[in-house]
């Protein structure tokens, strides 16, 4: 055994490598920092930079002429537009005026055509009236005459030689004399008030006899007889035959029972009072 061995050693221990290797990195950067900081004192300021200042360019440019141009291209073009609403105005109401002209044209010569068809119709009834009073006139003069030759004569002198009333001839005038006093309505048929074909329907009925219902029907049944051959029960109508506008029953002597009108009602009158156009006879 050694006479050192128990003496500890003075060297001091080995540090890792790896400490050792950290401080150099430290070292070694704290030099490169103070060796730049150094050349950075060394080295000369740079000159103060001088500022610049750039002028722009001044316009001077006149512009009263073109906005007076733009002030007067407006106003024209508002005058044209008002010309044009003016003129398109116009023309509606002359269209508006030409269909109201056209709607009054056609308003009167429509008037004026019912006028003219009406007058017409007038005339043409008028004449057919003064056409139906000739006829009758003309049958009266030939009654009277027949009857002024035969000899005999009716209750007014008008009248045709006639024989009493029989059977049911009897039984139609009866009845239509019963009728007398009762008003007139038109469409009437008993029995409170008739219209001139009702009354004579009525009475044909008291023989069992059914007629027609109208005075143009009623003129169209039976036998035609003349007004000089005249029987009680015959049935008198106005008009033409087959047409007649009125009806009535002779009841002998000259006289007829009818139902005239509104303001006469039912009546009994001579011949001469309306001559009848012709006769029928039917029982």
């Amino acid at each position: 055994m050694s006479h050192t061995a128990h003496i500890p050693s003075h060297r001091k221990p080995r540090r890792s490598a790896s400490k050792l290797a950290v401080r150099a990195g430290v070292a070694g950067g704290v030099l490169s920092t103070l060796a730049m900081a150094g050349t950075a004192s060394a080295s000369p300021s740079p000159e103060p930079v001088a500022e610049t200042t750039l002028e722009m360019p001044v316009l001077s440019l006149d512009l009263t002429g073109d906005v007076a141009s733009a002030v007067t291209t407006a106003a024209e073009n508002t005058r044209v537009a008002a010309v044009e609403a003016a003129v398109t105005g116009e023309l509606n109401a002359q269209e508006e005026s030409a269909r109201s002209g056209a709607a009054a044209e056609a308003k009167q010569a429509k008037e004026q055509a019912q006028q003219k068809a009406e007058k017409q119709a007038k005339e043409e009834a008028d004449r057919k009236a003064e056409a139906e009073r000739a006829t009758r006139s003309s049958a009266r003069s030939t009654l009277q005459t027949a009857s002024a030759s035969a000899g005999a004569s009716a209750d007014d002198g008008e009248g045709t030689v006639t024989a009493p009333a029989t059977g049911s001839a009897s039984a139609v005038i009866n009845f239509a004399r019963r009728q007398v006093g009762k008003a007139y309505v038109m469409g009437g048929t008993g029995p409170s008030s008739y219209d001139c074909s009702g009354l004579v329907q009525a009475a044909y009925r008291q023989a069992g006899i059914s007629l027609p219902r109208t005075s143009q029907d009623q003129s169209s049944e039976g036998t035609s007889v003349s007004l000089n051959n005249l029987q009680p029960g015959d049935v008198l109508y106005w008009g033409s035959r087959g047409s007649a506008y009125h009806v009535a029953l002779y009841v002998g002597g000259g006289r007829f029972v009818g139902a005239q009108n509104p303001s006469t009602g039912i009546v009994e009158r001579p011949l001469s009072y309306d001559m009848p156009t012709g006769a029928v006879r039917i029982l």
